[in-house]
């Protein structure tokens, strides 16, 4: 499930909404600490000096994955599996919804609004408290 989220136009790059989605995460983090650190995994769309620094900043161990590493990981061993497949699932979920799959909402506020409550209304799916 997304923990924070952030709305910008299609044609911005992810790196450049890295701070702003981790400003957005609603729950307070706890503090890291020497023998606990926090550990923050990311695609090759992150793969900048800056996303390093931002992610030590905010007290994060980057884990990013460098352009062509997939290639060689894949070819190394064929049966595993890439780990971005719970990103695409989740994208997948999303897309059922008809408002977030065609933008109809013209103000970013009211598109937030309405992620917010597919995120909320997945989490509470996945929870099984439906039945």
């Amino acid at each position: 499930m997304p923990v924070g989220l952030c709305v910008a136009g299609a044609n911005r790059n992810d790196f450049k909404m890295f701070a702003e989605t981790i400003q957005s995460i609603p729950v307070p983090r706890p503090e890291p600490l020497a023998h606990t650190p926090q550990h923050l995994c990311l695609d090759k769309g992150y793969d900048f000096e800056e996303v390093r620094r931002l992610a030590e900043t905010f007290g994060f161990v980057a884990h990013i994955r460098s352009r062509g590493e997939d290639t060689e990981a894949t070819a190394r061993q064929p049966g595993q599996k890439a780990r971005r497949w719970v990103v695409e699932r989740t994208h997948g979920w999303m897309n059922r919804f008809r408002s977030l799959l065609i933008r109809w909402a013209k103000k970013p506020k009211n598109y937030l609004g309405l992620l917010q409550f597919v995120c909320g209304l997945m989490a509470y799916r996945v929870a099984g408290l439906f039945g």
